[in-house]
């Protein structure tokens, strides 16, 4: 019997939720174990949404071509696969047809292809799509709630700094100014790139970095 085993983490997964990369090796090398293989091959993806195309995945691609007829591609949890329908899909397709099996140590309806099993798989990928879609809409509603709070959601705007608490976003008063001189020049038909050249000859820099045509566009385009 050959074990081919799958690790992946997302961009958000945390260590500490219990399925950092380290927890899912040992699971499947447990799991492993109850067929005499103390160290199974083991392909991952680090820092990967379960909803990212498998042509993306460079670690299941991998696993999946090291698949022999027969074998388990075995994962810690089913989710680990994948949250999006349409990408477990094409995996349980893609492994299939190489004539082997995948495997949830966590259990899930994998251990056999029976009407019950297969409903159960069905379930928990269901159950895992709409888990996905809850967190991106509380995402969404959270990052909100702050822009409306004027605090930081990722990177600072230019024209704002970060205040003293770390938390609220303040003007910037000089970055505001070369806004301004942005502005009026493109308000006078200057070409974008002759007013990346005025501000830098002006020693107005973008954050440290010369402008060019395409960071010039950007704040224009945002005002």
């Amino acid at each position: 019997m050959e074990i081919i085993g799958y690790l992946r983490v997302s961009t958000d997964q945390q260590a500490e939720s219990g399925l950092g990369l380290e927890a899912q090796k040992s699971a499947i090398t447990e799991y492993a174990k109850k067929f005499n293989i103390i160290n199974p091959i083991v392909f991952s993806d680090e820092g990967l949404s379960g909803a990212i195309s498998l042509d993306k995945r460079q670690g299941m691609l991998e696993a999946i071509a090291a698949l022999t007829k027969g074998a388990m591609l075995v994962v810690a949890k089913r989710d680990r696969l994948g949250r999006d329908p349409m990408v477990l899909a094409m995996i349980e397709s893609a492994v299939k047809r190489k004539g082997a099996r995948i495997i949830s140590v966590a259990g899930e309806g994998t251990e056999s292809d029976d009407p019950s099993s297969i409903l159960m798989r069905r379930l928990v990928d269901a159950f895992g799509e709409y888990e996905r879609l809850i967190i991106g809409a509380r995402t969404k509603v959270a990052l909100k709630a702050k822009k409306e709070k004027n605090q930081r959601v990722g990177h600072i705007p230019f024209g704002k700094k970060l205040s003293l608490d770390g938390i609220h976003l303040e003007p910037n008063i000089l970055e505001i100014k070369t806004v301004q001189l942005m502005s009026k020049l493109h308000a006078k038909k200057t070409s974008i790139r002759k007013i990346a050249d005025i501000v830098n000859d002006k020693g107005k820099l973008n954050r440290g970095a010369k402008w060019n045509h395409a960071s010039v566009h950007r704040i224009l385009r945002a005002m």
